[in-house]
């Protein structure tokens, strides 16, 4: 008897699992929503514009920032590269001025001088043109005096 009831609960689990209900079957409609009109809504719209501006002006101060920044690091940048110039500036300027001390060393000069075949000056040769207060018994070197204007007789 035990069986012929496990059977029966077998064969009515099958129905049940066979028959759960009517079947749903769907169809496709097209629908037609051209005749719509949108409503504008004019709470909606003064929001989004409030929003755009309020992106707007995030954007500009984003931008500025951005700009100054970066022109910054460029400044800074340039300031190395001069900076950099200068310091090679002002050696070349030590070394020229070294190389000018020690082209105008006496004991150079006499030494090329005397290499040429030329002599020491006798006194008398030597004319000073840079002095201050010149030497009255010392000749004169001709040079054009200033026009005086003289009333006629």
């Amino acid at each position: 008897m035990a069986t012929a009831t496990v059977q029966q609960a077998i064969v009515s689990g099958r129905r049940k699992s066979c028959w759960t209900g009517t079947p749903e079957v769907y169809f496709a409609k097209g629908i037609d929503n051209s005749r719509i009109v949108k409503v504008a809504d004019p709470r909606r719209a003064r929001e989004m514009a409030l929003l755009l501006c309020a992106l707007g002006c995030l954007f500009l101060l984003v931008m500025t920032y951005a700009w100054q920044h970066f022109s910054a690091i460029e400044y800074g940048y340039r300031i190395e590269s001069l900076n950099a110039q200068k310091d090679g500036l002002v050696e070349m300027n030590r070394a020229l001025r070294l190389e000018e001390a020690s082209l105008r060393d006496p004991g150079r000069i006499d030494t090329i001088a005397k290499k040429m075949g030329l002599e020491t000056p006798l006194p008398g040769q030597v004319q000073m043109l840079d002095t201050a207060t010149p030497d009255p018994s010392a000749p004169v070197m001709a040079r054009v005096s200033q026009i005086s204007v003289v009333p006629a007789p």
